[in-house]
């Protein structure tokens, strides 16, 4: 799996005019991102809190790995008004064969691959532990966020599922060419699964968080 990650034609090897997309996600240090984050956690049946925050990631600094390749870390601050900023954690982002590798909380995750096309898919979890997880490109040009139109854009969706009676996973990330990640969606969610709510759809755990772009640039 690891060489479809960074799977393109010869031609396109030789033509140094192709556009790989790396755009769609900049690394440089100094950008910064700004999203509005909608969260709901549901502890337990009509037990559940709604909350509503800011998020700040910018890239902080950057250093040579071992495989010498370039890792960017991005710190990310938490706020509830855009004015007091409390550090809530870091991650690191990195291109690795035409890839690109989000390490987050010891998870590696593929969440890109260049250059975009729709319906190209790939393992999103190669280079985790985990079980094989297909991420797939599902939508590729104009996208509305708000009352922001984009006109080239990337969606990438990690998973789609709801059998209705067990679970329900939906998780999606956007990326903006010349922006970054502008959108992400994740929610996975537990259904009651006693006999007398089996099916019924009541939720009994898990989480939801959805963060969209509302500032981004250079310090």
């Amino acid at each position: 799996m690891v060489v479809a990650i960074g799977l393109f034609s010869c031609r396109e090897m030789d033509d140094v005019n192709v556009d790989l997309g790396y755009d769609y996600q900049p690394l440089d240090i100094g950008l910064f991102w700004e999203y509005e984050v909608e969260e709901r956690i549901v502890f337990g049946e009509n037990d559940s809190e709604e909350f509503a925050y800011f998020f700040r990631d910018k890239i902080d600094y950057s250093y040579i790995n071992e495989a010498g390749e370039e890792v960017f870390v991005v710190l990310r601050e938490k706020s509830n008004d855009r004015i007091d900023w409390l550090i809530e954690g870091n991650y690191s982002l990195l291109v690795r064969n035409q890839a690109l590798v989000r390490m987050q909380e010891n998870e590696r995750v593929v969440t890109f691959s260049f250059p975009p096309r729709l319906n190209k898919s790939w393992d999103g979890r190669v280079y985790s532990s985990r079980q094989p997880e297909m991420f797939n490109v599902s939508l590729l040009g104009i996208y509305q966020l708000g009352q922001t139109n984009y006109s080239q854009v990337v969606q990438v969706l990690q998973s789609q599922e709801d059998d209705k009676i067990t679970f329900r996973d939906n998780r999606y990330e956007v990326y903006a060419k010349g922006i970054g990640m502008i959108e992400q969606y994740f929610e996975v969610f537990t259904y009651c699964s006693r006999n007398d709510c089996l099916g019924q759809e009541l939720i009994d755990s898990g989480s939801l968080r959805h963060l969209r772009i509302i500032n981004y640039g250079k310090n």
